[in-house]
């Protein structure tokens, strides 16, 4: 059983930078693709960013992509999320996730607030 922990959320100001992290426990992300997730209040859920583990590629949505980026630390099995240059419309809980190799996000960490200030 694998279990994610989101952590490095807080309240910046507008322009500021962030650092999430999504550290894994329980197994390794090996053959998995990590993704981060957002969800503003009375907003859906929306995707971010995702990496493939063992290639390294990543994806992004156009509104963050030259603004966010995802890394991944095979020792440490931890995903990272860098937020430079965060706008209020940033704001919201984000959470991590993995497909664990089957094609699906099917386990989630309990998300992180990320609150950007005007």
């Amino acid at each position: 059983q694998v279990q994610l922990v989101e952590s490095g959320g807080g309240l910046v100001q507008a322009g500021g930078s962030l650092r999430l992290s999504c550290a894994a426990s329980g197994r390794t992300f090996s053959s998995s693709i990590v993704g981060w997730f957002r969800q503003a209040p009375g907003s859906e859920r929306e995707f971010v960013a995702s990496i493939r583990w063992s290639s390294g590629r990543t994806y992004y949505i156009d509104s963050v992509k030259g603004r966010f980026t995802i890394s991944r630390d095979n020792a440490k099995s931890t995903v990272y999320l860098q937020m430079n240059s965060l706008k209020p419309e940033d704001t919201a809980v984000y959470y991590c996730a993995t497909d664990l190799g089957l094609g699906y996000y099917g386990t989630w960490g309990q998300g992180t607030q990320v609150t950007v200030s005007s």
